[in-house]
């Protein structure tokens, strides 16, 4: 079963609106639907929330490093606890999908995601599940021609409509959650990604 699940972000006032985010969004959801809180833990760099799902620990992490540190917080939380890469699951903002979409994998590259690179890192491997959360990028979302930088494009709010199709995949990932918790990963993908949104 997966024992971790980390949403990645940036903390923050400023922050909290950014397409960057999309990561602490979805963790924020899964806690409030669980009733569980986040608490600060200077151990593990991060805001912790702890939950039992069908009889086992389930652990939410928001690291409170900034993005590109992200792996600090996590190989911090699974060395303590002893959780293996393989029962990880990191959320995260994917521009490489258009807003709406979800996908959950195993392993892989890390597009470019600088918080992925410094998890793989520390964690020594890539062999960790992800689930990508569509942002768009700023070249299939730019109506004028005119192309933001992606630096900026990820550190600024989602249009309106986008923030309504960010959500809508949130709640499906948080749909077929169950399924992935209880190692039915296959199934949970197909359900994830015959969404159509």
């Amino acid at each position: 079963m997966t024992k971790l699940i980390v949403g990645l972000g940036n903390l923050g006032e400023e922050h909290e609106q950014d397409r960057h985010n999309a990561g602490f969004w979805f963790v924020n959801a899964l806690a409030k639907q669980l009733n569980i809180r986040f608490e600060a833990e200077k151990r593990f760099s991060g805001k912790v929330a702890k939950a039992k799902w069908e009889g086992e620990t389930l652990f939410l992490l928001k690291p409170s490093t900034y993005m590109n540190l992200s792996g600090q917080a996590v190989g911090a939380l699974c060395r303590f606890h002893q959780i293996l890469p393989k029962d990880i699951l990191v959320v995260q903002d994917e521009l490489d999908l258009m807003p709406g979409t979800a996908r959950i994998k195993l392993g892989g590259g890390n597009g470019g995601h600088n918080g992925l690179k410094d998890i793989q890192a520390h964690l020594g491997t890539p062999g960790y599940w992800r689930l990508r959360l569509g942002i768009g990028h700023p070249r299939d979302l730019a109506g004028d021609g005119r192309v933001m930088d992606v630096a900026d494009y990820v550190l600024r709010r989602p249009l309106q409509n986008e923030q309504k199709q960010i959500e809508a995949s949130i709640k499906n990932g948080l749909e077929i959650l169950p399924l992935f918790l209880k190692g039915d990963s296959q199934a949970a993908m197909l359900k994830l990604h015959s969404k159509i949104n």
